[in-house]
């Protein structure tokens, strides 16, 4: 009897729990969808009226769109780059036994406990100190290299796991039959890794598509989708910057549901 009461009481926390977090975690997120959709100009409550009003004023707005293009391009060439880098190093991290290994994956997670800011202002001053040498300001290029710094172990980390689960011996069956070492990473290693990797570029493009503090600290003038809500939060609200975060938000899980589907296949 007072094991079963156990047994329950720890469900009833759990699942307690669980919703509580359910709750804390949604309740924002759904909050600022509605209120994009007010047609009033301002972010009060009741609402003057359901509109798509302000959806339509954001693909009116140059600034906006301006931004939403440099986010994309951002996290487009961060993407690929950190996916790419961050996928090789898993390999030599995971598979290989070299003299300083150790060391390299010390390394190569240590940008993982770095805060965001504090990364953000050490990049800065190094990017300041070489401007000055090199003749060159900070804007997209910088904002680039920071994210590449920031998200390539998160990459790494992610196709790790992959390939920590990848079966050596089915590349050893393709040598056996003839396959260089080119073809064995081609049409063997690269393909059964291919979930792990997509998956880590879905998570790299988000972290970079979404960033605020790096971009705020090194992206110069330029501005991108966090940097133009922040700045346009600071003179007033208005349900235009809820409309920009629906935008980027909704985007966003339909690539996290894509990505847990294909980690599933």
């Amino acid at each position: 009897m007072i094991a079963r009461l156990e047994g329950r009481l720890i469900d009833i926390v759990l699942w307690g729990s669980l919703a509580a977090i359910l709750i804390f975690f949604y309740i924002p997120i759904f909050t600022l969808i509605a209120f994009s959709f007010q047609e009033g100009r301002f972010l009060t409550l009741p609402f003057e009226g359901i509109s798509l009003r302000w959806y339509g004023e954001l693909f009116r707005n140059a600034n906006a769109l301006n931004a939403l293009w440099n986010s994309t391009l951002i996290a487009v060439i961060t993407t690929v780059i950190a996916t790419a880098i961050g996928t090789m190093a898993a390999i030599a991290a995971v598979r290989y036994r070299f003299r300083g290994s150790d060391a390299f994956r010390l390394l190569a997670g240590v940008p993982l406990a770095f805060p965001q800011l504090l990364l953000g202002i050490v990049l800065l001053l190094w990017f300041s100190v070489l401007g000055r040498m090199l003749d060159f300001s900070t804007g997209i290029t910088t904002a680039i290299i920071g994210h590449i710094v920031y998200i390539t172990p998160f990459a790494m980390v992610i196709v790790a796991v992959q390939v920590y689960n990848f079966d050596a011996t089915v590349e050893d069956a393709a040598r056996d039959c003839g396959a260089s070492s080119f073809e064995v990473y081609r049409y063997v290693t690269i393909p059964l890794l291919w979930p792990g990797i997509f998956s880590a570029a879905i998570f790299a493009f988000l972290l970079s598509w979404g960033n605020f503090y790096l971009t705020y600290s090194l992206a110069g003038s330029t501005r991108t989708l966090p940097t133009f809500i922040f700045s346009g939060i600071a003179i007033g609200s208005s349900p235009l910057y809820p409309a920009i975060a629906t935008v980027i938000f909704i985007p966003g899980i339909l690539l996290v549901i894509l990505a847990n589907r294909l980690r599933r296949t």
